[in-house]
């Protein structure tokens, strides 16, 4: 029996080729294999044209295991996903008599007379196994081919697709020999530009190493992937657990978390480590510090104020940072005041940071990139980085 290890994705629909919809299925389907262990090899986008998307699927089973395809299965005649299948691997459709009853049976008990173009929809061929569609009248197709290499139709949205592979077919290809056992660690960092991390990490980055470590670029920073199959005799939690050692010893400066960790989950979990409130006043960054962390901290955030310019005592002396994040502090009767403010410069945004506790203050600089919407929101990280390290320091000190 073959062993699903490599696999390709066909988003099949004009609309996604001309930009009308969103292709959000592929992305969970590559994400869903590559858990399992599977490599995906390819993601294709394709116009509802018959010839090219049969070339597709032949292209595709003449390189992978396993072939997922979405959209195509409605019953107007621009969807074709099913004609192309058929002329693939060289079957003819036939109406199956049971999904036929099935939709017929749809439309009756609603009062509704039968179309007869959704009759394609009751379609199958020989090597054809249907999938049943409990949220649509688009049932899908599993495909096996001689050689034990399977092709997966599934309709295009996404309402239909997930629960079809998450209940249906990924359990039978599980049964079959899905992927290989797998490792992987997230290391987020910040601070560091891609090409930064790439340069410390070098051979590391190998394309062709087990464990592979692979970078990626996020609104909020750099992912470094870390992920191993079993090779040698040695475990790929073994082989991770390497690799994460040997990357933190050069970027683990600039690692603040694991996993999918947002910024406000971090900075949560420190105050409630400690056991304390945060109190945040922001000036300059129109909300974007507040925006990132300020809902996901609940009950922890005591007080919050967005301020467009830094206010002035009564004798006309402007207020020091570490005086606002102290009073902040005050206002919100709790342990730890921030202040922050932004102030262009040449085209950047030059980020001061104030951390008010009983014990200290603190006050820090950074310089980032841009400045409007994009600047702001990297000054907000910045900050958030600030007051995380904090945090943490204070937390190791205790």
């Amino acid at each position: 029996m073959r062993a699903f290890t490599t696999a390709e994705i066909l988003s099949i629909g004009t609309e996604i080729t001309v930009g009308e919809t969103r292709d959000t299925n592929a992305g969970d389907l590559a994400r869903a294999l590559s858990e399992r262990g599977v490599v995906v090899v390819r993601i294709t986008g394709l116009p509802d044209d018959q010839p090219a998307v049969r070339d597709a699927f032949v292209a595709a089973l003449a390189r992978a295991d396993l072939v997922v395809a979405t959209g195509g299965l409605g019953p107007t005649p621009d969807d074709l996903t099913r004609e192309s299948l058929a002329a693939a691997v060289g079957e003819r459709p036939s109406v199956e008599p049971d999904v036929n009853a099935w939709l017929e049976a749809l439309f009756a008990r609603r009062g509704l007379a039968f179309p007869e173009a959704n009759r394609k929809q009751a379609w199958s061929i020989p090597s054809a196994t249907i999938v049943p569609n409990e949220h649509g009248t688009a049932s899908g197709w599993w495909v096996d081919r001689p050689d034990g290499r399977v092709v997966v139709v599934l309709p295009g949205p996404p309402r239909e697709m997930r629960p079809m592979w998450a209940g249906w077919v990924e359990p039978r290809l599980l049964e079959r020999g899905l992927g290989r056992p797998i490792t992987a660690v997230t290391l987020r960092t910040t601070g560091l530009g891609e090409s930064v991390i790439a340069d410390r990490l070098g051979h590391f980055l190998d394309r062709d190493a087990n464990p592979l470590v692979a970078t990626y670029a996020r609104s909020d920073g750099v992912d470094i992937r870390i992920s191993a199959t079993a090779s040698d005799g040695r475990t790929p939690g073994a082989l991770v657990a390497e690799a994460e050692a040997a990357v933190l010893a050069l970027v683990g400066d600039a690692v603040w978390a694991r996993g999918s960790t947002t910024w406000p989950e971090a900075i949560l979990a420190e105050l409630e480590r400690r056991d304390q409130q945060l109190a945040v006043v922001e000036i300059g960054l129109r909300g974007a510090l507040l925006g990132l962390v300020g809902e996901g901290l609940g009950q922890r955030l005591a007080f919050a104020e967005s301020l467009q310019a830094r206010p002035a005592p009564h004798d006309g002396h402007r207020a020091d940072l570490e005086t606002l994040a102290g009073r902040v502090r005050e206002l919100g009767d709790c342990e730890v005041g921030l202040a922050v403010e932004v102030v262009p410069r040449g085209g950047d945004l030059a980020v001061t940071v104030a951390i008010s506790t009983p014990e200290s203050d603190h006050r820090e600089h950074r310089l980032v990139f841009l400045d409007g919407s994009l600047g702001r929101s990297r000054a907000a990280i910045a900050a958030s980085a600030i007051l995380l390290a904090r945090l943490r320091a204070g937390s190791a000190a205790g």
